[in-house]
């Protein structure tokens, strides 16, 4: 009965141990994505002001509407790319 006692708390160790691992893989993912998310978001946030005041499309409403469907598709394709998210995560990984 010790060996089986024994063997069985080993297995639900085993087993706690990996759902923790596996909510902790799904915590990197959420804090990666957030972070990715920030990323794109204060990029657009920087493409938008820096292209207010340009003729980019032309004037008037339209244009604003143009430069605001480019800032967006531009920085959804460089969202993770530029350094901000990596920092991001590795702050709020670290300090949680």
């Amino acid at each position: 009965m010790i060996v089986n006692d024994t063997y069985l708390n080993s297995m639900k160790l085993q087993s706690n141990d990996f759902s923790k691992l596996k909510n902790k893989n799904l915590e990197d993912e959420g804090l990666r994505k957030v972070s990715d998310d920030f990323e794109t978001f204060f990029t657009q946030q920087l493409l938008d002001i820096s292209l207010k005041s340009t003729k980019m499309a032309g004037g008037g409403t339209g244009s604003d509407i143009v430069k605001g469907m480019y800032t967006e598709a531009l920085s959804k394709t460089t969202g993770g790319s530029i350094g901000i998210s990596d920092i991001l995560y590795k702050f709020l990984s670290e300090n949680k």
